[in-house]
C-alpha cells in the first residue's frame, strides 16, 4: 500500500465561506494537509500471519528414484522437489501431446473466463483504492434572474447575473481507524487470490487435457486390439465351422467358438464409440475439434507404450511446505488475508468518521470580472459522524467479519490437508505401479505362450478345443488389462505433476518470478488491461 506519512494532531477549523479572496497557499493547506497527515494512522485488522499447516512435514515415504527416473529427468536441470519450477512444455516429451495443450489454453472456455474473473477483481480493487484519494471536481456555472417589482421593497423590477466557477473536495474520508485501508487490503488479496484461481484452473485444464489425449490414444489402441481379437476368433471359428460340417467338431465347440467372436465383435463396437467419445471430449476440453496431426498415433505394436510425460521422482522425505507452491492453496490463504482485512474495517466502523468538504474559485455578476481581485470565493467544511445507536448492526457486522475469517482459516487448512492426500496417494500409487506393470507383462507373456501351445496342439490334433479357447479369453483380459495399467501408469505422472504443484508456467519460467506479484504493493500492480 502506498506510504501514509505519520499523523500528528491538527486543530479543526471552522466553517466558513464566501469569506474574501484567501491566499491561494492557505486553500491549499486547508484542503490538503489534513487528509496527507492524518490518514491511515490505526490499522484495526487482527496481525495476518500464515497459519501452521495441519499436515505432517514430510510425507511418510516415497519412491525411490529409479534409473529411469533419473534418464527422464536428466534433460531438464529443474529440481525434482520443486515442480512447479518445470514447465508444461518441459514435462511433456511428445510434441502432438504439446500442441494440443497450446491448443487448448488458446481456446479453452474455462480459461477465458479466469482470466475475465481477474480483469474484474482488479476493477474492483481500483474502484476501492479510489477512496484512498481526495476526489476534487470542477464546474462553471451562470445564471440570470428577474424579479418583477411587486416582490422588490422599491417597487423597480431587477435583473441580477451572475457566473461562478469552482474547484472542490466532494467529502473526503480522513481514515485514521484504516477503514478504507483495509477494505483496499481486501480488494488486493481478492485479486491476488483470483489470479491464483486462474493459475489453478490452468494446471486442471492442462492435466485434464493430457489425460484425454492419453484416454484416447489407449482406447484407440483397445479398439484396435478388440478389432485384431475379433479377426482372429473369426479365423478359429471358421476352422471350427469346417470341423463341424465334417462331423470332426461337436455342435458345442461350434457355439463356443461363436460366442467368442460375438464377444469380440461387441468389444470392438465399444470400443469404436469409446474412441469417437474420447475425441468429443478432448474437442470439449481444447474449445474446438483438434486437428488430426495433434490426435495421438497408435503405436507399432498394439500394446506398445510410449511416455509422454517426464517420471518425476521425489526423494525421499520430500517437505509438505512445497505445497505452498499450488495455486489453489495460495488462492485460500490470500482469501483468508482477506477476511482478516474486513474484520478491520468491521472494526473501524465503531470509531468517528471525520470527513472532509471544501471549494474555491470566483464568483462575479460579469464574465469579465470573474477572475479579478475581489471576486474569490471558497467554504471549508470538516465534519465528524460518532456512531450511538444503529440498532446492533455494526456489533453484528463485525460477528460476520469474524466468523468469515474462522469460515476462510477452516477452508484453508481443507485445502492444505487434501493437498497432501492428493499427493500422499499419487506417491503411493507410484510405488507399486513399476512392480504391477512387470507382473502385468510376465503375465501376459505366459498367457500368450499358453495360447500359442494349445492352438499349435489342437491344430495339430492332439488337444481339446475348450482349452484354446479358455487360453484366448485370458490371453485377450491380459492384454486389455495391460492396457489399462498402462494409461494408469502415464496418468499417475500427471497426477503427481499437477498435486506438486506444476502444469501453469508456459516455458520453464520460474515459478519464484511469477510469484512476484502476490508480494507486489498496491502501488506497484501492473496496468488494467485498456487502462
Amino acid at each position: 500500500m502506498p506510504r501514509r506519512p505519520a499523523p500528528f494532531p491538527t486543530p479543526v477549523q471552522p466553517s466558513a465561506s464566501l469569506a474574501p479572496r484567501p491566499p491561494a497557499r492557505c486553500l491549499l493547506v486547508a484542503l490538503g494537509l489534513p487528509a496527507l497527515l492524518l490518514a491511515g494512522c490505526v490499522n484495526l485488522a487482527p496481525r495476518s500471519a500464515t497459519p501452521a499447516a495441519p499436515v505432517p512435514q514430510a510425507w511418510a515415504s516415497a519412491p525411490a528414484a529409479t534409473a529411469a527416473a533419473a534418464a527422464a529427468n536428466a534433460a531438464t536441470d529443474v529440481p525434482l522437489d520443486a515442480p512447479s519450477e518445470l514447465g508444461w512444455r518441459d514435462f511433456f516429451v511428445d510434441e502432438r501431446l504439446r500442441g494440443t495443450v497450446e491448443l487448448a489454453l488458446a481456446n479453452n472456455r474455462d480459461l477465458r473466463v479466469a482470466a475475465l474473473n481477474i480483469e474484474r477483481a482488479r476493477a474492483q480493487y481500483d474502484i476501492v483504492q479510489a477512496a484512498v484519494f481526495p476526489t476534487l471536481t470542477g464546474g462553471v456555472a451562470g445564471s440570470r434572474s428577474r424579479t418583477p417589482g411587486t416582490l422588490a421593497a422599491n417597487g423597480t423590477t431587477r435583473l441580477a447575473t451572475q457566473y461562478s466557477a469552482t474547484i472542490g473536495l466532494a467529502s473526503y474520508e480522513l481514515d485514521l481507524f484504516g477503514r478504507i485501508r483495509n477494505l483496499g487490503d481486501a480488494a488486493l488479496e481478492g485479486f491476488f487470490a483470483t489470479e491464483d484461481a486462474s493459475r489453478s484452473t490452468r494446471i486442471s485444464l492442462v492435466a485434464d487435457v493430457a489425460t484425454a489425449w492419453l484416454t484416447l490414444a489407449t482406447d484407440q489402441q483397445r479398439l484396435r486390439l478388440a478389432r485384431d481379437t475379433l479377426a482372429s476368433r473369426q479365423k478359429s471359428y471358421d476352422l471350427i465351422e469346417r470341423g463341424y460340417q465334417l462331423g470332426a467338431q461337436s455342435g458345442l465347440a461350434l457355439a463356443q467358438a461363436r460366442s467368442t467372436v460375438d464377444t469380440a465383435r461387441a468389444d470392438a463396437a465399444a470400443f469404436d464409440s469409446q474412441v469417437e467419445q474420447d475425441r468429443n471430449v478432448l474437442a470439449l476440453l481444447v474449445g474446438t475439434t483438434p486437428p488430426a496431426e495433434l490426435l495421438p498415433v497408435p503405436p507399432a505394436g498394439v500394446l506398445a507404450a510410449t511416455p509422454v510425460a517426464r517420471l518425476l521422482a521425489p526423494p525421499a522425505g520430500l517437505p509438505s511446505d512445497i505445497l505452498q507452491q499450488r495455486p489453489d492453496v495460495r488462492a485460500a490463504e490470500h482469501t483468508l488475508r482477506a477476511s482478516n482485512a474486513n474484520i478491520g474495517a468491521a472494526r473501524a466502523a465503531f470509531y468517528p468518521r471525520i470527513a472532509l468538504t471544501g471549494s474555491g474559485g470566483s464568483a462575479s455578476n460579469s464574465l469579465s470580472g470573474l477572475f479579478k481581485e475581489g471576486s474569490a470565493i471558497w467554504s471549508f467544511t470538516p465534519s465528524i459522524s460518532v456512531p450511538i445507536f444503529d440498532g446492533g448492526a455494526n456489533r453484528a457486522n463485525l460477528r460476520v467479519a469474524e466468523v468469515q475469517q474462522r469460515i476462510q482459516l477452516a477452508t484453508y487448512e481443507k485445502t492444505l490437508q487434501t493437498a497432501f492426500r492428493e499427493v500422499a496417494d499419487a506417491l503411493a500409487a507410484r510405488r507399486t505401479l513399476d512392480e504391477r506393470l512387470a507382473a502385468q507383462r510376465s503375465l501376459l507373456a505366459a498367457t500368450t505362450r499358453a495360447f500359442e501351445l494349445s492352438d499349435a496342439l489342437f491344430r495339430a490334433g492332439g488337444g481339446d478345443y475348450f482349452v484354446v479357447l479358455d487360453a484366448q479369453r485370458s490371453l485377450y483380459t491380459a492384454q486389455q488389462s495391460l492396457l489399462a495399467l498402462q494409461l494408469i501408469e502415464q496418468a499417475n505422472r500427471l497426477t503427481l505433476y499437477r498435486a506438486l504443484g506444476g502444469g501453469w508456467v508456459d516455458d520453464g519460467v520460474p515459478a519464484a518470478a511469477a510469484n512476484r506479484l502476490r508480494t507486489t504493493s498496491a502501488t506497484e500492480l501492473p496496468p488494467a488491461p485498456g487502462g
